[in-house]
């Protein structure tokens, strides 16, 4: 049993395998009781565009779901071998979820280095570290291409960390291969991605949210993102020449308001991109009361609401 971080909430699991190649990862889908990070990349360098954007609004958004994410990406970090006293790098850190999450793993005595190309979410992400007075938490205005030969391939780090970033570049084989020559030997290569195959099924009884959900899907499609991470991620590993990956895939799901407000929160993020894509939205009706009907749908159907998986790979430097 799985435990959830949420206090006296536990989560009720289920159990399932996936296979990839041969190797056997368990996938555990978190029914919760009742009571998603996405960065900011050039799409210019890495080859695909970033759809979500930089707006006061998008890091509300980002904030709810790193509520609903953050209990998965610990504990996939904590068995990867995060710990007290790491310097770590977090990749793509956004409005500063994930960084503010690895210090509280490394403690006092470790330090983060967040890497972040877009300005505002730096400047809400560096705001978030003071108010929180964590002095071992410093951010790097970067895209994901420079880093390897930036100031910071002085000094090794014990571990490189990202949350739904290699999504969004090219080759993730790659940017992996590059910051893995920032890690030193014994150090850890952890990322996690994206998963959408369980959103889709999830939802496919769900007539209201099967409309969001596909529609979801193909603005990420059309944008030129990845979306077939739960095979790409594996074998970057492999390409990049790092050790075979462990692998973990997780289903965020559940009852609760910010589980039951993401898969709208997103659709209203890219409802102009759906456009822009010729992604007609008219079987969805209006936005004004989007929220209240998918949420009626649930209510009628007795189901629980569901984010997309999130899959997790980690590899120890030789």
């Amino acid at each position: 049993m799985l435990h959830s971080p949420e206090l006296a909430r536990p989560f009720q699991t289920v159990n399932s395998h996936w296979e990839t190649d041969g190797e056997n990862s368990e996938k555990t889908i978190h029914r919760a009781t009742p009571a998603c990070e996405t960065v900011i990349v050039d799409g210019s360098r890495t080859g695909a565009l970033y759809v979500l954007g930089s707006t006061g609004r998008e890091h509300e958004r980002l904030s709810r779901q790193a509520r609903i994410f953050n209990p998965f990406t610990e504990r996939l970090f904590r068995n990867a071998g995060i710990s007290r006293g790491q310097r770590v790098l977090d990749i793509g850190s956004g409005v500063g979820d994930v960084a503010i999450l690895v210090a509280e793993l490394v403690g006092p005595t470790g330090e983060v280095v967040g890497v972040e190309r877009d300005a505002n979410a730096l400047t809400k992400a560096r705001s978030r570290v003071a108010e929180a007075q964590l002095r071992n938490v410093s951010f790097v205005e970067a895209d994901i291409g420079e880093v390897a030969s930036s100031k910071l391939s002085s000094k090794p780090f014990d571990a490189v960390v990202g949350r739904l970033i290699l999504e969004y570049v090219s080759d993730p084989a790659v940017v992996l291969r590059s910051l893995s020559n920032l890690v030193h030997s014994g150090g850890i290569i952890v990322f996690q991605d994206c998963y959408w195959a369980p959103l889709l099924q999830l939802t496919v009884r769900l007539p209201l949210w099967a409309k969001c959900a596909s529609l979801i899907y193909r603005a990420f499609e059309r944008s030129g993102a990845n979306i077939n991470m739960e095979h790409l991620l594996y074998r970057a590993f492999f390409d990049a020449g790092l050790p075979t990956p462990k692998m973990v895939i997780e289903i965020p799901v559940g009852d609760s308001p910010d589980v039951r407000r993401w898969v709208y929160d997103i659709f209203c993020t890219l409802y102009p991109q759906m456009h822009r894509h010729n992604l007609s939205t008219n079987e969805v009706g209006d936005l004004e009361s989007l929220l209240s009907r998918l949420e009626a749908e649930l209510d009628r159907t007795k189901s629980f609401a569901a984010c997309i998986g999130l899959i997790g790979a980690w590899s120890q430097m030789p």
